[in-house]
Formats: structure tokens, C-alpha cells, sequence
């Protein structure tokens, strides 16, 4: 059976067929509604309000007016009426119906229909108002209902999508930090493989080199004894010199390649380096030399390797008081950094290094001393990125001041410390 349709049903229908919603255009789908509402109904002014903790605020309106980003109070108004009933008011003069609230000054009439979610919760209206009185039939009640659910539906997926968009980034923003930390430990990874074969051809090799030198310097050492001659002996003493220097580069060699295996214990860094310090004198690039300890008045504890950590240091006083005018003194001092992070620095007051050979320090091989191997800093540097730490140079008019930035301990000490 063919079933006709009004007028009004007619533009009803073509008004519903020519919404076309988009989530990044809510604004502009909600205003061809309450353009469609105000046409159909015949009415001076039709909104889509949100409404959310006693406040609404006005997401579309058939005429534009001042305030539509402002928030207004739901106390008192016909609106509050419709969100706290959750049911369509129609109010043909609110002159007349003062309990049921207050309309916008000029207005006397008020169709109100409430947006409902699928689960049932109001988030909004569909308000319509007319400057004169009048009365709502039944199909106008249910043209205005048809238009609620669009919206309805429509800024709940918006708020979907919003949410989607946020979970989207969220998802990103991790998946690139997993990435990036997925790379960082492939090249770790990558790193201590290429360390452990270099290790395994620089230990093979400072055999075979150790052998012969071994023999050679045992002869250097039987020539000393048997040429007496003073140009001989010089002579003698060159060769005894560059073999010792070849000894120490096959030791440093060794000591870089192969990986740092740590053996950890709790060290109170005040004491220990106050106890390591008093044993420098000893050393004979600290011969003459003043150095200056300033400590914590707090303990700070690490966890480290003590003959290591101690090698460190040695390595970087040592060069320190080479570095430091005779009669100046090296400076060392400990600081408590935040995010659970002690700093140990060594200064000098020595010549500025130049930028492009500090951002070489460190470097294998590379060294600005005449004997040096260059693996010394470098062997410095491998120690603390074991122990977790950081290696920070800097040098300016005031001297040279070398970081070293270790993770605190969070072991708990024991009763006699």
C-alpha cells in the first residue's frame, strides 16, 4: 500500500536527507539544524546548547549573537527545566508559566527538546524561541525530536572521535618512544658485540706483539749492561723508553677492548675519595702539587667498582695536575644533582682547551700529549658509561673542569655507616 506523505513530512525528510555530517565539522552540522529547526517550525530562533555541571553553552544558532563561546548559568531557565526532566517543554508564554523558567528577554514562547546519547544521558538541547505566543502541535514536537536525535548522535561522535584522536597520539607518542628505545638497545647491543670481537683480536694480537718485545727488551737490557759507552747508553735508553711506551699501549689497548665487567659494592664518595686522594702524593704527576677536596656535609652513596671508579679518578687528577699551572692548586669536589645523580668534578686552572680539540677528548687514539696513547680518556669514558654515569668536559678562561655523573645508590645503609 502506497502511503502519502504531507508537505511538511516532504521537507522534513529533504531536510534530514541534505545533512551531511562530518566529525571535523560539527559546528557547521549543527548550525544547518537549527537552520532547518527555526524553517520548518516557523520559528525566530532556533540553538544546540551543551550543558554539563549547571552550565550551558550555546554550539550553534540559527541567528548569530554576542557570547556564543560564553558559559551561562542553567539555574532558572526553561533549558534547566528540559535537562533535568530529560523530556521535550513546550511553553506557549512564559508569562504564563514562570515556574517552568525564564526565557531569553524579547521571547514569550519556548520549544525545548533534550540530546540523549545512546546510553540514555542528556548532554544538551535543541531550544527554540518565538518573539510571540503560540502553540506546538504534535508533528512540530516530533520535527524538532528528529532533529535532536541528528544532533544528539552527532556530538557524541565527535567526542568519540576527539577521543580517538587523543588515544591516536597517545599510541604514537609511545610506539615512537618503544622505536626509539628498541633502537638505543640494538645499538648497545650492536656496540658490545663489535667491543667483545675487538677485544677478542686485541688480546690475540697484544699476545703476539708481547712476546717478541718481551725478548726484545730482555737484549735492550743485556746491551745496557755490556756497552759502557755514554752515546750508546743514550741510544740504549731511547729504545728502553719507546719499549716501556709500547708496553703501556698494549696494556691501555687491552683495558679499552675488552668489556667492562663491574663488580659493585656501596661506596660512600666523601670517604672513599678523601682516602683515595691521600694516597695521590704518592703518584709523580702530583709531586709538589696542591689539591683541594670539597665534600658533602650529607653522605652520598653509590654503587660502583671500586678499583675502576679509581682508575677514573687517578686517570683525571692525574691529567689534571699536568694540565695545572705549578703554582696553582687542582680542585676537586663532589655535588648532589637532582633526579638521584652525584657529580664528582676535577679542576684545573690551566690553558683553555680549544672547542674543536675538546669535542675530541675521549676519542680513541686521540691525545694532545707527545707520549700520550690517547686511550686514556677514552678508557675513562667506558668506565662511566658502565656504571650507568655521564662524562662532561668543559673549558673556558677560568680553566678546565671534568663531570663525572654517577646514579645515586638506593640501598638502604647499614647501621655502622
Amino acid at each position: 500500500m502506497k502511503m502519502d506523505l504531507t508537505l511538511q513530512e516532504q521537507r522534513i525528510l529533504e531536510s534530514l536527507s541534505k545533512l551531511s555530517y562530518r566529525t571535523d565539522d560539527l559546528t557547521g552540522y549543527l548550525k544547518e539544524i537549527t537552520l532547518n529547526v527555526s524553517r520548518l517550525l516557523q520559528i525566530d530562533w532556533s540553538t544546540v546548547t551543551l550543558c554539563q555541571n549547571g552550565f550551558e553553552r550555546v554550539l550553534a544558532s540559527s541567528i548569530d549573537f554576542e557570547g556564543m563561546d560564553q558559559l551561562f548559568s542553567l539555574h532558572g531557565s526553561v533549558t534547566n527545566t528540559v535537562v533535568t526532566t530529560g523530556r521535550t517543554l513546550t511553553v506557549e508564554d512564559v508569562r504564563q508559566n514562570l515556574e517552568m523558567g525564564e526565557a531569553p528577554d524579547g521571547y514569550l514562547c519556548y520549544l525545548g527538546v533534550p540530546l540523549r546519547t545512546a546510553q540514555g544521558e542528556t548532554i544538551g538541547t535543541i531550544c527554540s524561541f518565538h518573539r510571540q505566543p503560540r502553540q506546538f502541535g504534535d508533528s512540530e514536537i516530533r520535527t524538532a525530536e528528529l532533529f535532536a536525535e541528528r544532533a544528539a548522535t552527532a556530538i557524541d561522535n565527535y567526542h568519540l572521535y576527539q577521543l580517538q584522536l587523543q588515544f591516536n597520539d597517545r599510541l604514537e607518542t609511545e610506539v615512537a618512544l618503544r622505536t626509539a628505545e628498541l633502537k638505543a638497545a640494538q645499538t648497545q647491543l650492536m656496540e658490545q658485540e663489535r667491543l667483545a670481537a675487538i677485544g677478542e683480536f686485541a688480546a690475540m694480537i697484544v699476545h703476539e706483539i708481547r712476546n717478541p718485545l718481551t725478548t726484545m727488551t730482555m737484549g735492550l737490557k743485556y746491551a745496557q749492561k755490556q756497552l759502557q759507552h755514554d752515546f750508546s747508553q743514550e741510544r740504549l735508553a731511547l729504545s728502553m723508553n719507546e719499549a716501556h711506551r709500547l708496553e703501556r699501549l698494549l696494556s691501555e689497548l687491552l683495558t679499552y677492548a675488552k668489556p667492562q665487567t663491574l663488580r659493585l659494592e656501596v661506596l660512600e664518595l666523601n670517604t672513599w675519595l678523601q682516602t683515595l686522594l691521600s694516597s695521590m702524593s704518592e703518584l709523580p704527576e702530583a709531586q709538589g702539587r696542591r689539591i683541594n677536596f670539597t665534600g658533602t656535609s650529607d653522605k652520598v652513596r653509590i654503587l660502583g667498582d671500586r678499583d675502576k671508579l679509581k682508575q677514573v679518578m687517578i686517570n683525571l687528577l692525574c691529567n689534571a695536575c699536568e694540565a695545572s699551572p705549578v703554582a696553582e692548586a687542582v680542585n676537586c669536589e663532589i655535588e648532589c644533582l637532582e633526579a638521584a645523580f652525584a657529580c664528582v668534578r676535577v679542576c684545573n686552572q690551566g690553558e683553555v682547551i680549544p672547542p674543536e680539540v675538546l669535542s675530541k677528548l675521549g676519542q680513541p687514539f686521540f691525545s694532545t700529549k707527545t707520549e700520550g696513547t690517547g686511550l686514556g680518556l677514552a678508557i675513562v669514558n667506558r668506565i662511566v658509561k658502565a656504571h650507568e654515569g655521564q662524562l662532561l668536559i668543559q673549558s673556558d678562561d677560568s680553566g678546565t673542569c671534568v663531570a663525572v655523573q654517577l646514579p645515586t645508590s638506593r640501598t638502604q645503609p647499614s647501621p655502622n655507616d
